[in-house]
């Protein structure tokens, strides 16, 4: 059963349309159709990376949302976009794309009214090839960047983007992306029951082994180990540090709630960390991630110790040579773990309260593909203002009035999703908690 009510300022209708007892989970192969603007229904949508598994599945997804929608999926692969083709049926083309390749790019972006890229992994790449392309073109553009320093380096393309009259939004998809819409809602929320300011916001990811999305998101893994951890924390009496730390390290036990229960989680540099502070002004910012089954992450932590490994995964090109090793042991522990995803997002407030959010699919895979045609949805209704923008940021990324229905959207297939409750009332066990409540309620 999906659930969703925020308490303050979200629609009814949202709210009673995720909190319905069904009993049932409704299971993204019925994604609701959405019926686009006359302008926009007809729109030609360019997904690179098309033929991998975060690209395939947002095809997929978008299909299902906006069968009149005509989808290209662009790769280099003929053979696997013919299969894409033929799974998609009507609508679709394959074009055949090198995306660092500017003149290959340019041909593809012909007659396109928006660019996906989901061709990752993002981390060190050199240049923001796609991006500069669809702003020459004066085409749309959304990404999936899971990496920082890619992040900063497209939002240097604001100007140009501006000029060009093109709305881009960077770091879309599921976590980053509809982690940060979350996350949004929920400082805008407290600071409208104006009894207390943000003071610290936590993100907590866990996928259950490589949650199905492909050998991609192993390299993005990988190269993250690499990385050092940026997070940001209030000093004393009114400083604001940012503190770089470990990957992999200062691990907490996190509940998760429903169907995914309590899983160790652990510091990773990502994006909506930096994104978060800067945008909504919260102080004290970090993002934890986990996986399954539990040695996966015991060898996580190893890496980040062997000095020797800790260099490679510094090399874009190992890296890929790893991947290519592990590969098939990943995929055959995937059998036996699923591919169950989770984000939870806390924010505590100066005067004590704590608000959440979560949301829990049975498939990363899926889950994906859904959240980022979700934003491919809200960019072509218009919710996207000229620029490269955070899906945070306020009237331009994504529209305060527009968070509502991509959430819901994103949150089709979950059997968890909740929004602006405390912490006890989605944890795994709660009885115990409201129990002693009860208790010390009846004594005072």
């Amino acid at each position: 059963m999906a659930v969703f009510c925020l308490q303050t300022g979200f629609g009814r209708n949202t709210a009673m349309a995720f909190a319905k007892e069904t009993g049932k989970q409704k299971s993204s192969s019925n994604i609701e159709r959405v019926e686009l603007p006359e302008k926009v229904k007809n729109s030609r949508i360019l997904i690179l990376g098309g033929t991998g598994r975060v690209g395939g599945s947002t095809a997929l997804a978008l299909s299902k949302f906006c069968p009149d929608l005509r989808i290209v999926i662009g790769g280099r692969n003929r053979d696997k976009g013919a299969e894409m083709v033929t799974k998609l049926g009507n609508n679709t083309e394959f074009s055949e794309v090198d995306i660092n390749d500017s003149k290959s790019l340019e041909e593809a972006l012909k007659d396109v009214d928006l660019v996906v890229h989901t061709a990752g992994p993002f981390q060190q790449a050199e240049k923001c090839t796609v991006l500069e392309a669809a702003i020459q073109n004066k085409t749309a553009y959304l990404d999936v960047c899971d990496d920082t320093t890619y992040a900063s380096r497209a939002k240097s393309y604001m100007n140009r983007a501006l000029d060009a009259n093109v709305p881009a939004i960077t770091t879309g998809g599921i976590y980053p992306g509809v982690s940060n819409v979350m996350a949004a809602e929920l400082v805008r929320a407290a600071k409208s029951e104006g009894k207390g300011e943000p003071q610290r916001l936590r993100f907590y990811y866990y996928t259950a082994g490589s949650g199905g999305a492909g050998p991609t998101i192993l390299s993005t893994s990988f190269l993250l180990l690499g990385e050092e951890v940026v997070a940001y924390s209030k000093g004393w009496p009114m400083t604001i540090e940012k503190i770089k730390l470990k990957p992999y390290s200062g691990m907490l036990n996190i509940d998760f709630g429903e169907g995914i229960g309590k899983k160790d989680v652990f510091l990773l540099n990502l994006p909506e960390v930096r994104s978060i502070h800067e945008v909504l002004g919260v102080p004290t910012v970090s993002a934890r991630f986990g996986t399954a089954p539990f040695f996966w992450n015991w060898g996580m932590v190893a890496m980040t110790y062997l000095l020797r490994l800790y260099e490679t995964l510094r090399d874009r090109s190992k890296v890929q040579q790893l991947v290519q090793s592990f590969d098939p042991l990943v995929r055959a522990v995937d059998e036996f773990t699923g591919e169950k995803v989770s984000m939870r997002v806390d924010l505590d407030c100066s005067d004590g309260r704590s608000r959440i959010g979560v949301f829990s699919h049975k498939k990363l895979s899926e889950s994906v593909g859904i959240s980022t045609a979700a934003f491919v949805l809200a960019i072509l209704e218009g919710s996207t203002q000229p620029g490269v923008w955070f899906p945070e940021e306020v009237t331009q990324g994504i529209a305060i009035e527009a968070r509502e229905t991509l959430l819901s959207r994103a949150a089709q297939g979950t059997f968890n999703f909740v929004m602006n409750k405390t912490p006890w009332m989605v944890e795994t066990n709660p009885k115990e908690i409201v129990a002693v409540h009860l208790i010390l309620t009846a004594k005072l």
